[in-house]
Formats: C-alpha cells, structure tokens, sequence
C-alpha cells in the first residue's frame, strides 16, 4: 500500500500535531515501512495455531483469600496528630 504525504499530514492533525514537509516525507516513508512489514506478517501460514498460544506456560499466579485478624483501629490511631472518625485527618491543600 502506497501512503502519501498527504495521508500522512492527515493523521498528524489527527494527532494534533504539526508537522514540516520534511518531517511528513520521513514519516511517509516509516509509515511505509510500517506497513510492508505487516504486509510481510500476514503471509505467514498460522493454520492450526491456537490465537492465544503462548511461548511458556502461563498460569494464574493469584493466591487464595483468606481471612486474617486484622489490627486495631485504635491501637493504629493513638499516634496520629489528628482524626476524626476513626481515620487520619491531614491539612485540606486544594482550595
């Protein structure tokens, strides 16, 4: 596929960017680059490839839950300079 500097200065508005002749000449050219080698891909035969095969085994790391005793409320407060409610209260820094 032939992409044209025009093409290219399109997708930089897009994306909000502002781009020189000879900056939208070498994106032309990477963009073309870009898609030669995804042209390259899709010539690859992937029959009988599973689509979320993966090179190691990939395994759900996630431990279980499980329920444990958990600290004091108070006993974590009793140092702090101040609260309310049973939580930390700091210094409002947003007006």
């Amino acid at each position: 596929m032939k992409i044209t500097t025009e093409e290219v200065k399109y997708v930089a508005n897009l994306a909000r960017l502002n781009v020189t002749d000879e900056e939208a000449e070498t994106l032309r050219a990477q963009m073309a680059d870009i898609i030669t080698f995804a042209d390259a891909l899709s010539e690859i035969d992937t029959a009988g490839i599973e689509p979320t095969n993966h090179a190691i085994k990939v395994e759900n790391v996630l431990r279980s839950d499980t329920v444990k005793k958990s600290y004091d409320r108070d006993e974590l407060l009793k140092n702090a300079p101040a609260k309310q409610a049973g939580c930390y209260t700091v210094p409002r820094i947003v007006e």
